[in-house]
């Protein structure tokens, strides 16, 4: 099983001074490698046919609404599914979560992966890149330590990859910009091209 996670939004708290009111962590879900791989593929084929480089980086934020209509069209063919936590940070009462970023970041990838419904086992966790390996590592821990993985087996491996390179992580900042978008009563027309792909969508209390 391989897992993509990406977020969208940013972990702060500072509402005022603008802070995103929404954050939402999603995960795309492969049960075969090689769907991984033909998703990948026609991922790239799909770069390749709008002409542009190899090096472009799909970004949600970044692409025009047709882009991101192509791109979901083409990646929504393949067998994946899709589990997100949303977080509205006005329903966050933790002084803890408030103050660091990190460990609210941490904490949100620890209930969607801990609340999985027994979808996620033995899993290859990639994240996009993010921090220091400080970071990273503190992660890692804690991800260990709270899902209780060495009973449960949630993950057996957890990367950190540049999305520049890997266009399924790619993939994820895309279903986790629409989503992002739809709880904002924004483009929702594009959460529908992978709807039939959501097992869940978790708007966290």
């Amino acid at each position: 099983m391989l897992v993509f996670i990406d977020d969208s939004g940013d972990p702060g708290f500072k509402l005022a001074k603008g802070s995103t009111a929404v954050f939402v962590i999603a995960l795309v879900i492969f049960d075969d490698n090689l769907v991984a791989e033909e998703t990948a593929l026609s991922l790239k084929k799909l770069r390749r046919n709008l002409s542009f480089p190899d090096s472009v980086e799909f970004k949600y934020h970044k692409s025009r609404k047709e882009i991101k209509r192509k791109f979901l069209e083409t990646a929504a063919q393949f067998d994946f599914k899709i589990r997100a936590i949303l977080v509205r940070k006005e329903n966050i009462h933790s002084r803890f979560l408030k103050d660091s970023t990190d460990s609210f970041f941490n904490f949100v990838v620890m209930q969607v992966l801990k609340h999985n419904q027994g979808r996620i086992k033995n899993a290859r966790l990639k994240f996009d890149k993010r921090g220091e390996r400080k970071i990273r590592d503190e992660l890692r821990s804690y991800l260990s330590r709270e899902l209780d993985n060495k009973t449960k087996n949630i993950f057996s491996d957890l990367k950190f990859e540049d999305s520049k390179s890997n266009i399924l992580i790619q993939l994820a900042d895309m279903v986790v910009g629409c989503i992002a978008a739809s709880a904002q009563e924004k483009d929702e027309d594009l959460i529908e091209i992978v709807k039939k792909r959501i097992d869940n969508i978790w708007d966290f209390k």
